[in-house]
């Protein structure tokens, strides 16, 4: 596809709310779901895999914030297959907001399908996360390219680099679920609850808004967030269809067509090159002709498979032998 003028096709919020325990995650995600819900006049699908939306949806007369039930249709399930059929199978038509709580399940579920072999240490080997991220990839695809307001919640995990003096050290907090998880939504905050000062019975969340391609809340803090903080959003959102998802297998089909062909040609030219190699090494006569097909050699390894390099490292061993032998014999 070449290239064309770009075009904004972003009609849906999609964004990441990542916290420790009690900062208000799914409290603040429904305060805001409901809003977009109402504003569209459509439902709100809520994935709940640790049941934590029961007393939300009731009402609690103590709840000095919305004492009223919240008004959503929920999954529960940890289930990745479960989820990522559920939100193909949607009906947006009728569920405008998808609330998936927590994200971070979702990932330790495609890491606990994983039934093959593991390294040394009880870890999963490289060459098996292609895999096992497949189900979730393809499930974050569907959530950022449907016509619908998503919302991914998801725990706080601390992350660690290890300094000059090989120490592990903390250097900051991410949202605990498979890394690339934060890069995909358009908009990804940090929840945190914090006591007054003045009154250690009273609380407050804040939201930190640490990305926002829109731009509207980018840097911002925001105090006990809500429908309101994101409600300026909806301004700069278009009116067009959602942007499509890229289809990920015809470009994996694509990449893997110029990986063959590449492979093929690399293999080609290496035959060809050690072909010539191995014949100017069977015609050398002596030390000096030797030493030209080395340099040769050296300079044309990165072009051979390692099966040709081996091929030429026995045939050198062997003609020098012959060179050799046939200096001694002359002596």
């Amino acid at each position: 596809m070449p290239f064309a003028k770009a075009q904004p096709q972003q009609a849906f919020i999609k964004m990441s709310m990542y916290g420790p325990p009690g900062s208000g995650k799914t409290f603040t995600a429904l305060l805001m779901a409901e809003g977009l819900a109402k504003k569209m006049g459509k439902r709100i699908a809520f994935v709940d895999t640790e049941r934590g939306t029961d007393f939300y949806a009731k009402p609690v007369a103590q709840r000095t914030v919305h004492p009223a039930a919240f008004e959503f249709d929920a999954l529960y399930t940890r289930s990745l297959a479960e989820v990522l059929r559920e939100v193909r199978a949607l009906d947006t038509h009728k569920h405008g907001v998808i609330v998936i709580d927590s994200i971070s399940h979702m990932w330790e579920a495609a890491m606990d399908a994983y039934t093959g072999k593991r390294t040394s240490q009880d870890g999963i080997p490289m060459n098996a996360w292609g895999s096992i991220k497949k189900p979730y990839k393809d499930m974050m695809r569907e959530l950022l390219a449907m016509s619908a307001h998503v919302f991914i919640l998801g725990r706080q995990k601390n992350v660690f680099e290890q300094d000059e003096g090989e120490q592990m050290r903390k250097v900051g907090v991410a949202i605990k679920a498979e890394g690339e998880t934060t890069y995909e939504p358009h908009i990804c905050v940090r929840l945190e609850c914090r006591p007054s000062a003045k009154d250690q019975t009273q609380s407050t969340v804040y939201m930190y808004c640490e990305k926002d391609r829109s731009s509207v809340l980018q840097g911002r803090t925001i105090a006990n967030p809500n429908f309101d903080t994101i409600a300026p959003v909806l301004d700069v959102l278009t009116d067009t269809v959602q942007a499509p998802g890229e289809d990920e297998d015809q470009r994996i089909t694509d990449d893997s067509e110029i990986a063959a062909k590449e492979a093929a040609f690399k293999a080609e030219k290496s035959a060809t090159l050690y072909s010539e190699l191995s014949t100017w090494l069977a015609q050398a006569e002596n030390a000096e002709a030797l030493g030209v097909v080395v340099k040769a050699m050296k300079k044309q390894k990165k072009n051979l498979l390692e099966e040709h390099v081996e091929a030429l490292r026995i045939a050198l061993e062997s003609a020098t032998k012959r060179v050799n032998d046939k200096a001694i014999g002359a002596i």
